[in-house]
This record gives structure tokens, C-alpha cells and sequence, in this order.
């Protein structure tokens, strides 16, 4: 009868264990645990509020403040007014920022400056103008000058040219430059981003500066109708295929806890490629534990056979 009852127990455990670790069919969807929101703004990747979440060169970049949406890096924090996921774009204000109705002056604005761990995947956009006002004839902008030729220009139509017209600039008392500078260096000087790579206002030995982006094909009569702000383009580069292979899967896009290594997170499982692969390495540690049992079983089986004899 002992015999009869370890071998009733033995059948039970066997059959109860199998059941648990029969894998799933296939892969469900999973529900996306990274997406959030912050005011009105919807982050998802490459963006991300959690640790973990969306692609590791955007980690640790925005914070949800009170419903306000904030972007940081090396040159200091910005409000994020738009994220545009089909143009992979977003806008950044800086409130120390001049505009056409107000200038901040004593070098107070961020500027723009990135790491350059996070340069690869951030760039102003091409239509993007900063306009620098009150550097010294000391700056780096102005080296060589007369003889060497100012990197000031028109950026997508915007310049110093339209924005002297503005109410802050004679409100602030400083002097309107014509296209001729004399014997010192322009009060404001127009570049793109790519021209100088950088923004920041101590090293360009500025007082402060000014940003607008071009709202094409919007026809725009004067600086007064400018869109101000910082325009930003962000890339995740070749990194996209992977989050696709995972989202198509079921999955949601992560990354380890290196900071560096892409992850498929798959409910409660994680994959370096998709969940499809999560699914059948999960399937093969199961059967694999119950092969284990079943021979387990057998083994039983025979003992208790050998001994009833």
C-alpha cells in the first residue's frame, strides 16, 4: 500500500508540473508598458519617462514635471512644446531665450550643447536660426575678421537684417548694424548649427541670443511672425529594425541595465532580439525541465517495480 501511495503522488507531481511548463503556442501582445504621457504630449519611443524604457541614447533625457514635459542635456533644461514622431522632431523653448517682444540679456540662456555620447542622435534642424546678440570683438565668431569673412547669414530667409526690426531690440537699447560693419563686429550675428557645432554663450563670449524656426511653407511677413523656439531632429539610426522586429512581435522596446544594450521586453521575459525568440528559448528550457521529470518518473517507476518483485 506505501508503494501504491508514493506512486499515486509521483503521477500527481509529474502531471501538474508538465501542465505548468507546457510553453504557449505562440507569442501574445503585450501591453506596451513604456508608453506614457506627460500634459497633453505622448512619449514613446525612442522618448521614455521609465528607466529602461525606449533607446538607450535617450535615457535619462526627460523628466515630467507638474504636466510639463522637460528635455535635459549638457547646456541646461528646456520646456518640450511638440514631439513629432512622423518627422522625427521636436521643439524646446528656452525662457531665457530673447524673442521679438522680449530680450534676456547677461548671458542667462541655455544656448545649445550635447555630450557627445548623445550627438549622434540630436541635431538642430537645417531651417533652424541662432541668432547671437552682443558678442565681444574677442569671440570665436569673429576671429580673423575684417579680413576673414563672418559666418553671420540668413538661415531659411531669418537674420539679423529682419530681426533688428523687432520692438525688443530698441526697447533694450541697443544698436541697429547695417550690413556694414566698420571698424567692429555686427551686434548680432545670424548662424546655423552646423556651422559652429555649438551654442554656448561664455564660450562665444555672447550676452545673449535668439532662436526661430522656419514654419514653411507658411508664408511669414516679418520676425514678429516667427516661430521661436529650438527645433530639434532626433535619430535612433539603424537601431529602428530592431524596435520594429520587437514591437511586431508583441514586444516594447528597452534596454539593459548597462545603459547600452538594446532589449525586447516581452512581458515577463526579455530578448536581444525579438519575443518570437524569447517564446521558443522559453519553450526549450521547459520541455527541457520536463524531459528532466519524465525521466525522473521512469526511473521511480522501474525502482518501484524491482522492489515490488
Amino acid at each position: 500500500m506505501a508503494v501504491l501511495h508514493l506512486f499515486t503522488t509521483l503521477c500527481y507531481i509529474f502531471f501538474s508540473s508538465s501542465a505548468a511548463l507546457v510553453p504557449p503556442a505562440s507569442s501574445t501582445i503585450q501591453p506596451n508598458k513604456c508608453r506614457s504621457y506627460c500634459g497633453n504630449i505622448t512619449i514613446d519611443y525612442p522618448f521614455a519617462l521609465q528607466h529602461g524604457c525606449g533607446h538607450p541614447g535617450f535615457r535619462d533625457l526627460l523628466f515630467c514635471i507638474n504636466d510639463v514635459l522637460m528635455f535635459h542635456i549638457t547646456s541646461g533644461s528646456y520646456r518640450v512644446l511638440e514631439i513629432d514622431y512622423a518627422y522625427q522632431s521636436l521643439t524646446l523653448h528656452d525662457p531665457h531665450m530673447s524673442t521679438c517682444d522680449t530680450m534676456v540679456l547677461g548671458q542667462q540662456g541655455n544656448g545649445f550643447a550635447l555630450d557627445d555620447w548623445r550627438s549622434p542622435y540630436f541635431n538642430p534642424t537645417p531651417d533652424n536660426v541662432f541668432m547671437l546678440i552682443g558678442c565681444s570683438a574677442k569671440s570665436p565668431l569673429f576671429q580673423g575678421f575684417p579680413g576673414k569673412h563672418l559666418p553671420c547669414r540668413n538661415v531659411s530667409g531669418m537674420g539679423c537684417e529682419e530681426y533688428y526690426g523687432c520692438p525688443a531690440w530698441s526697447l533694450a537699447g541697443r544698436k541697429r548694424a547695417g550690413t556694414v560693419y566698420g571698424s567692429g563686429p555686427p551686434e548680432c550675428c545670424a548662424v546655423g548649427f552646423e556651422s559652429i557645432k555649438v551654442i554656448n554663450l561664455t564660450r562665444l563670449d555672447c550676452e545673449g541670443y535668439s532662436s526661430a524656426y522656419s514654419l514653411a511653407p507658411l508664408r511669414i511677413s516679418g520676425p514678429g511672425e516667427w516661430a521661436y523656439g529650438i527645433r530639434v531632429k532626433y535619430s535612433a539610426q539603424s537601431n529602428d529594425g530592431f524596435c520594429r522586429a520587437c514591437e511586431a512581435t508583441g514586444g516594447t522596446c528597452g534596454y539593459g541595465s548597462d545603459g547600452v544594450r538594446q532589449l525586447c521586453m516581452c512581458g515577463s521575459m526579455n530578448s536581444t532580439s525579438n519575443c518570437d525568440s524569447a517564446v521558443k528559448s522559453s519553450s526549450i528550457r521547459s520541455w527541457s525541465a520536463t524531459e528532466s521529470l519524465a525521466g525522473f518518473f521512469l526511473f521511480t517507476s522501474i525502482w518501484m517495480t524491482i522492489n515490488q518483485n
